[in-house]
């Protein structure tokens, strides 16, 4: 599929709220993410009547992302936040609007389901950018490059390790809060198993938990073959599902035969923390550790010669790399070099 058009200053660009409506529960936070859009990326936002809706139906807000779509003025759409019922909003899409121009979207999380979604009727997309989380707060310099290089560049990227991240969160109640830095720890680096290969694809994949409930709708994941050569990204939510639950997931995809067609998956640093609910820096890191072992556990069992790389940071955690999500990268397992082609 063809990579998203690029945006120039100045343009329209939709924020929408497909999932769960935050910018109608904290319309202060929300503010703030609407002039850095205009401040920061010289970007105009434009909300949509479900924006700012909570509770508002699927069909409403399936409506509105096909007026976004649809309206040659907006340029691109960035999800507001994630959710969790997204996937009650694909069956009310025509995919004519997205197809006749396919600009770029944006978000992680829940989202999974309409970047899955899009994907799976030729639209590429990019994981990442959600902008009540990522437009809030200072804005992190590897979040902007990414984001600026999808918006705005045609580029090869480089994506590297980071020093620092954090998994700890703001009380958007409190907007004075989002000044505050967040407390961030070192990074625990990138881990490789099988770095033996230099793998080119487009990419497919997202939140393991939303990917799990489209392979249980069993109507938005298209047979196995469509998916062969392409990179996996995997990243787990903010719920923290256990080892052994990612392993059953993840087993369950194999048995279906869809874990055999990734030569190479990227998994991301998982968050091991919830707002409100403090764990030790050993608690965190075991977590990590056996998500990681689950992971290749099932890839011993379903695809044993796959490249695999711990450790990226993209999804739940910050700093966040927006990557491309049915664009190409390249991993270059002998030279442990990953490269997003934005």
């Amino acid at each position: 599929m063809d990579a998203p058009t690029k945006l120039k200053p100045g343009d329209r660009v939709a924020v929408v709220s497909p999932s769960w409506a935050g910018p109608g529960v904290y319309p202060a936070t929300h503010e703030r993410a609407l002039r850095r859009i205009r401040d920061e990326l010289g970007l105009e936002p434009v909300e949509f009547p479900t924006t700012r809706t909570p509770g508002a139906p699927a069909a409403d807000r399936a409506a509105d992302l096909m007026a976004a779509f649809a309206d040659p003025t907006i340029r691109a759409v960035f999800a507001a936040i994630g959710g969790a019922d997204q996937i009650t909003v694909l069956p009310h899409l025509d995919p004519a609007p997205f197809q006749a121009d396919p600009k770029p979207y944006f978000g992680y999380s829940d989202n999974t389901n309409l970047l899955n979604w899009l994907w799976s009727h030729g639209v590429a997309g990019y994981h990442g950018g959600s902008t009540m989380v990522h437009l809030t707060r200072r804005l992190d310099p590897a979040h902007l490059t990414s984001l600026r290089a999808a918006l705005f560049e045609t580029v090869d990227l480089p994506i590297t390790p980071l020093p620092e991240f954090s998994e700890e969160e703001s009380d958007w109640a409190d907007p004075a809060s989002l000044d505050t830095p967040l407390a961030a720890v070192p990074s625990p680096g990138w881990s490789w198993h099988r770095p033996d290969t230099v793998v080119t694809a487009p990419t497919w994949g997202g939140n393991l938990e939303i990917l799990h409930w489209n392979l249980a709708a069993g109507r938005w994941i298209l047979p196995n073959e469509r998916y062969a050569g392409s990179i996996l990204l995997l990243e787990t939510s903010e719920e923290m599902p256990p080892a052994e639950e990612v392993f059953r997931m993840l087993r369950n995809a194999g048995e279906r035969g869809l874990l055999e067609q990734f030569p190479a998956v990227l998994v991301a640093t998982a968050k091991a923390a919830l707002f409100g609910e403090p764990a030790s820096a050993e608690e965190r890191a075991e977590y990590r550790d056996d998500q990681r072992a689950a992971v290749l556990k099932a890839m011993a069992a379903y695809n044993p010669a796959a490249m695999v790389v711990f450790g990226i940071d993209f999804g739940h955690t910050t700093p966040q790399w927006i990557l491309p999500y049915g664009g190409r990268m390249t991993i270059d397992g002998p030279n442990r070099t990953i490269t997003a082609h934005f």
